[in-house]
């Protein structure tokens, strides 16, 4: 399942979290700066584990959509205007 989720699913902001974390990783180890390397550590867990800011999955993209096998029976009521 971890395999599954480090492989799939990439979508246009999980590039984004790697690029910013790749950038924040560069300027922190030629700045000596620790908390750019903080910085880096939490957007490359973010791309890496498809997690958002907001905690687990509560702002992921869903991987695939559900389907109900017995979709629910709509029912109908015909409304007739008022006859004058």
């Amino acid at each position: 399942m971890i395999k599954q989720t480090i492989f799939t699913g990439w979508h246009f902001m999980r590039w984004i979290r790697l690029g910013l974390g790749i950038i924040f990783v560069v300027y922190a180890i030629r700045m000596h700066d620790t908390l750019s390397g903080f910085m880096a550590a939490i957007f490359l867990f973010q791309a890496v584990t498809n997690t958002g800011c907001c905690g687990v999955n509560s702002c992921t993209v869903p991987t695939a959509k559900t389907h109900s096998a017995n979709p629910e029976e709509i029912e109908f009521e015909e409304i007739k205007e008022k006859q004058k």
